[in-house]
């Protein structure tokens, strides 16, 4: 059976170079020069030298302009805005326009078309109106990139590729014929027999044997619950179905061009694309964020966010592609960012390792359906609060130039599996309210708060520079992966596993024997019924924190007995232990504990691993510490209306100003200082265990 997680050896890449971000930190936006008159294009460029943009994307949803028949190619257009960015000393990400098909595509092939579960045809008149296994897609996509490519490949505006774009944002999953048998063919490789695949998908359940590929579809509509294997297996192809696009087109670009190549993914935003299998076709990640306008804290989830696609880019730095300089126009209400909000924003995502800050988009669009998504510049014109912001930001990356290149410490690992949610969120489980993305979040709030920066991880990923480990809603999980942790714990790490982790193996077939299966011998305790609470059901545990959500029947096999509940349906049973492994120790909290248990359960989790926050602040400031080339940079970001007083020594960047041994920050405000007494503290290749 094959590993989705395997590059296929040494990747075939023309471009070998370490470091992608040219003189500085790149800084822009998405430019759409085909939307606006050439006369525009001037005023483009003094704007952006203005406002200190140097990398812009160009021609990503150009294709009915670049390909206005099958098989005719017109480029004066895109010859004319590229020598116009070059004279203006503006570089250029080029994309391969391929994220949308025009409508000759459909009109000639409508088998081309995607439809989902219960067969309903998506139309064109939106974007991305392809099926991902449509062979006529594949086909034309790439004579289009090879057409580009040969074109632009010596451009010297060009210095990076952009494939596509957010692949599978909208037609992710596609049910119909050309998918169903693109996913048979898929199977075969993954299983090899069907015997193999009847045993992984439990057939024998609900007469459900197959005997012969054929029979096999996607999980299409179906009278009641779809086999929960088959879903997860079409959750898989579905990735790697855009995948493969992602990697066509790669692979044809590396044949024509010396640039670096990437696309921009969705971490933190999409849960259908798993990046961690992804990160080996791309030569830097780029990824795009936007604030939940309804969250009043979205900055943790910007950091949530940024510190996935860190862990995704295994550590190195990485371009932030897209973000919003104020409001987008695609959730219901679309919310405004209040002044200074941008900046902030921008200048976290730096702090939690991105090298380069580009937005969606340069100009805000007359006409279409985003055409009230923010902007750069406004339909108001410079003349506004916006573009005020944007060329102080420009000014403040300039002065961060150094900064590039540069790693950002992190002592914790949160493990994180896209398989993991795909299968916790699968349908007939014990209790609607378990989600995912909600421990995630909960465990990363608790060390933002504390000041303590996470990398979020593959559970595959090496654990050994890591002092504390965290285990949230890890519902299945691969037996190397379990075995892996458990080695680490005995050398002396500290780890914490939440409830309804490994419960399944990589099928989802239960872990027999009692809960929570994989975990079962390294927490040193055995779970032998879930008992899920009611909606708005709370309990209460014997130290005083509250719980919701869920509870279970817990027996200690040699774990000691940290909490219990105090109430609810399982008074007196453990529901928070800590089992001593070898050198270190492995907890396992099996309640839903809230926001304050939480914040305490972290703070002991730090002090018992002897992990320390990147600098003691008030509540609502959040501090980073980034390291390179025997230098340290410590960013601070006041979330607050209060000013914020941080120890500090070195110079502050972004005003130039000494700082010895105190650095205040102002309400909304952000600061960046080069610190002088980094080597007093231990570097990150010397961390235990």
């Amino acid at each position: 059976m094959r590993d989705r997680h395997d590059t296929g050896g040494q990747r075939d890449t023309g471009w070998q170079g370490d470091g992608w971000q040219g003189d500085g930190i790149y800084y822009g936006a998405d430019y759409n020069p085909e939307q606006w008159p050439e006369q525009t294009w001037a005023e483009d460029v003094e704007l952006m030298r203005r406002a200190g943009v140097n990398l812009v994307s160009v021609g990503i949803f150009s294709w009915a302009l670049l390909e206005p028949t099958p098989g005719t190619y017109d480029f004066g257009w895109l010859d004319r805005a590229l020598d116009t960015l070059h004279t203006g000393g503006i570089s250029v990400d080029l994309a391969t326009a391929t994220a949308s098909p025009p409508p000759w595509l459909a009109h000639a092939h409508p088998e081309t078309l995607p439809r989902r579960a219960d067969g309903t045809v998506l139309w064109p008149g939106g974007r991305q109106a392809y099926c991902p296994s449509s062979p006529v897609f594949r086909e034309r996509s790439l004579a289009l990139v090879e057409a580009v490519a040969t074109r632009y490949a010596d451009h010297p505006a060009v210095v990076m590729w952009h494939v596509s774009n957010e692949l599978g944002c909208h037609n992710v999953h596609c049910y119909c014929d050309v998918s169903a048998a693109a996913f048979r063919g898929w199977l075969r490789e993954r299983y090899g027999d069907l015997d193999a695949l009847n045993e992984a998908w439990g057939t024998l359940f609900w007469s459900q044997r197959y005997g012969d590929w054929a029979e096999i579809n996607p999980p299409r509509a179906a009278p009641t619950f779809a086999n929960p294997t088959q879903q997860l297996d079409f959750l898989r192809f579905s990735s790697d179905e855009q995948r493969a696009q992602l990697r066509a087109e790669r692979d044809l670009l590396k044949r024509l061009v010396a640039q670096p190549v990437t696309t921009n993914f969705m971490v933190g935003m999409s849960k259908h694309m798993d990046y961690h299998s992804w990160v080996a076709d791309v030569d830097l990640v780029a990824t795009d964020h936007y604030l939940s306008a309804a969250d009043p804290l979205s900055h943790l989830g910007l950091a949530l966010a940024a510190d996935h696609t860190r862990g995704v880019a295994g550590g190195a730095p990485w371009l932030l592609m897209e973000h919003s300089t104020s409001a987008v126009n695609w959730q219901p209400r679309n919310v405004a960012k209040a002044p200074g909000q941008l900046r902030r924003n921008s200048l976290a995502h730096v702090a939690r390792g991105a090298d380069g800050v580009l937005f969606f988009q340069w100009r805000a669009s007359r006409a279409g359906a985003e055409k009230y998504h923010s902007a750069l510049v406004p339909h108001a014109g410079a003349d506004t609060k916006v573009f005020r912001e944007v060329c102080r930001l420009g000014a403040d990356l300039k002065a961060l130039a150094e900064v590039r290149g540069s790693r950002v410490d992190a002592d914790v690992a949160i493990l994180f599996d896209y398989e993991a949610w795909w299968g916790v969120e699968l349908d007939s489980h014990p209790s609607v309210d378990v989600t995912y993305a909600d421990r995630l979040a909960a465990l990363h709030g608790a060390l933002w708060r504390a000041g303590v920066t996470a990398d979020v991880v593959h559970p595959s990923t090496d654990l050994s520079r890591y002092r504390l480990v965290l285990v949230p809603t890890l519902y299945l999980v691969r037996d190397a992966d379990a075995e892996a942790l458990r080695r680490w714990v005995a050398a002396g790490g500290t780890t914490l596993v939440t409830y309804f982790s490994g419960i399944v193996d990589e099928h989802d077939h239960v872990r027999l024997g009692g809960y929570p299966g994989a975990f079962r011998e390294l927490l040193g305790i055995r779970t032998e019924e879930f008992f899920p609470l009611r909606e708005g059901e709370r309990v209460t545990l014997d130290d005083g924190s509250a719980a919701d959500v869920w509870t279970e029947w817990l027996h200690p096999a040699g774990a000691q007995v940290v909490a219990a509940y105090a109430d609810g349906p399982l008074p007196g049973v453990p529901a928070l232990t800590r089992n001593a492994v070898g050198a270190g120790a492995a907890w396992y909290a099996a309640t839903r504990l809230d926001d304050a248990a939480t914040d305490r359960l972290v703070a002991r989790l730090l002090a018992e691993a002897g992990v320390r926050p990147a600098a003691d602040a008030p509540p609502g400031v959040e501090v980073v510490r980034r390291r390179g080339d025997g230098r340290s940079w410590l960013f601070v970001v006041n979330h607050t209306d209060r000013p914020a007083r941080i120890a500090a020594t070195g110079t502050e960047l972004l005003a130039g100003a000494r700082c010895a041994g105190e650095l205040e920050v102002a309400p909304g405000e952000v600061a960046v200082v080069r610190e002088e007494d980094s080597d007093a503290r231990p570097a990150t290749a010397e961390r235990h265990p």
